[in-house]
């Protein structure tokens, strides 16, 4: 399995692991865990912001939620 290292200085290092004894997970658990989530939440934006601006191009209605509701007849749900 491939090695990526790290460049911490003394008080990250300190901050990391006193953080991973807390939580009982490793560092590579930890880091690996953060790094997925960062890209998925990177993701998630790249979708919702093309999935506007497709709505937009396509001259798409949207409605605020208290007009869905009215529409769906919700509003007093």
């Amino acid at each position: 399995m491939p090695v990526i290292s790290l460049r911490l200085n003394k008080e990250e290092e300190i901050f990391f692991k006193n953080y991973a004894h807390f939580t009982g997970k490793s560092l590579s658990e930890l880091f690996k865990n953060a790094l997925a989530e960062e890209i998925e939440n990177q993701l998630d934006y790249k979708l919702g912001v093309e999935g506007v601006q497709a709505l937009e191009a396509d001259g798409g209605q949207t409605y605020s939620i208290t007009e869905a509701r009215e529409m769906l007849g919700l509003d007093n749900v």
